[in-house]
């Protein structure tokens, strides 16, 4: 089955796919056909990469992320966001891919530009970007700066209702995708720095969802220089081909 039959699918109520697990092993008949016991990151990785069931049932969730956003050209956060908002109740995986902006906001383009840099970050960088945040006391700053953000977000009429119904989808993407990549293996330490490092990656998300209107409240960035960024219109560009269907 082609990507592309995959997300006509989706489309429907009939085609909607499988939540929680990549495949519900219970429910699978032995039919390498069968797609209603496969969540989308599952039917994405067994129709159009090739997986065998039996990997699905045995691949861990970071592994799983990581490997559709290889297959999709996507940013790992990108990934992560298609399943969690497959999972929600509600969840239609196909807007995720087709029109992002729905769920992330009409920032969706620079938001995906700073994912894609996210997963170039060794984790020499990450830990770097923990240790900076913490010197330059992130904790006190933490609520106020992250809060206005979301609030920021919140208040942008043009999408409000989007984010109240994809909460904090954006954030939790990042946290997510930046926890998956920044943890090194040495040192209590530096595990701590990439924890930061972490949660700022999710707040400068925040930050780039509420960009114009943290300026109009004349709150400066704060997250996003701690991952690099003076500001959104720093963020490199993700390549041309990004999410070209596979």
């Amino acid at each position: 089955m082609k990507f592309s039959e995959l997300i006509t699918r989706w489309n429907t109520d009939e085609g909607r796919p499988y939540k929680g697990r990549l495949i519900d092993w219970d429910a699978y008949n032995g039919d390498n056909h069968d797609i209603g016991c496969m969540c989308a990151q599952g039917q994405l990785l067994h129709f159009v990469g090739g997986w065998l069931p039996e990997r699905l049932l045995n691949t861990g969730q970071r592994e799983a992320d990581a490997e559709t956003a290889k297959l999709l050209n996507i940013s790992r956060a990108h990934a992560v966001l298609l399943r969690r908002v497959n999972d929600r109740a509600d969840g239609a995986p196909a807007i995720v891919l087709e029109k992002p902006g729905a769920v992330i906001g009409n920032q969706w383009s620079k938001l995906l530009d700073f994912w894609w840099h996210l997963d170039g970050m060794t984790a020499d960088h990450w830990a770097a970007a923990g240790g900076a945040a913490y010197k330059a006391g992130w904790h006190d700053r933490w609520l106020f700066v992250g809060g206005a953000a979301r609030v920021a977000a919140g208040d942008d009429v043009a999408w409000a209702m989007a984010w109240s119904a994809g909460g904090d989808a954006a954030w939790s993407a990042a946290q997510d995708a930046a926890r998956a990549s920044s943890t090194p293996a040495a040192g209590d330490a530096a595990r701590g720095a990439s924890r930061d490092a972490s949660g700022n990656a999710a707040y400068a998300s925040n930050e780039i969802q509420g960009a114009a209107i943290l300026r109009e409240m004349s709150v400066p960035f704060f997250f996003l220089p701690a991952l690099g960024f003076a500001n959104p219109n720093n963020i490199p560009a993700r390549p041309a081909n990004y999410g070209a269907q596979p």
